[in-house]
């Protein structure tokens, strides 16, 4: 039925798919219900982007940009809305924010960095956030769990922080640290609400 779908779904003209907003649900049968507007809270948003290629596009589905978040920070020790509060300031979860440097995606990674972590494709949500993560955890180590050394690691990277002795005396630096630890006292006892997204992605989709 999934597979079905998918090929289903791949026929409809992208120019259609990214015209408005479309909304999906999947009730106890297995039958895929789509709308223009969100009826009810059983519909998530379908999100699609198209891939940097010429080749063709497939799907990958039911992607959760927070359960990522949530994994990750189980898998490597961090807390969750400090890593939520990073990527607002970060890319205010834009997938596929690029900065003028050239950090890319949603922990807005340094090409340098992808490569060092071996991030294959650093706008998919998914590998972007693992990756982000498990590089902010080697920062955390390295300044004795001092949180905000390790985000100004993260931000002007750690040989400036290792130069001043402390946070560089970078506006954007010291902005950055102040920005994300204040994102993170809001995010402190809210309900995040989960929200389910469906990408384009060519070299991340499963092989059918």
């Amino acid at each position: 039925m999934r597979v079905k779908f998918l090929y289903f779904l791949l026929l409809i003209p992208l120019a259609q798919v990214w015209a408005g907003s479309l909304y999906y649900y999947i009730d106890e049968n297995g039958v895929w219900h789509f709308s223009d507007t969100r009826r009810d809270e059983r519909f998530n948003k379908m999100i699609v982007w198209p891939e940097q290629s010429n080749s063709s596009i497939k799907l990958n589905v039911d992607i959760n940009f927070d359960y990522y978040i949530k994994d990750a920070c189980r898998l490597y020790g961090v807390e969750e809305n400090l890593v939520r509060a990073m990527i607002k300031v970060e890319s205010n979860f834009d997938p596929n924010a690029v900065s003028k440097k050239g950090a890319q995606g949603l922990m807005q990674l340094m090409p340098k960095t992808a490569e060092m972590l071996r991030l294959i494709d650093p706008f998919h949500p998914r590998e972007n956030i693992y990756a982000g993560v498990a590089y902010f955890k080697s920062l955390l180590v390295k300044y004795h769990w001092d949180e905000r050394l390790a985000l100004a690691g993260y931000n002007a990277g750690p040989g400036a922080v290792d130069k001043y002795n402390g946070i560089p005396p970078y506006p954007e630096t010291q902005n950055y640290v102040k920005k994300v630890l204040e994102y993170r006292e809001q995010y402190q006892g809210k309900y995040l609400p989960k929200s389910k997204v469906i990408i384009l992605s060519e070299r991340t989709a499963p092989k059918q």
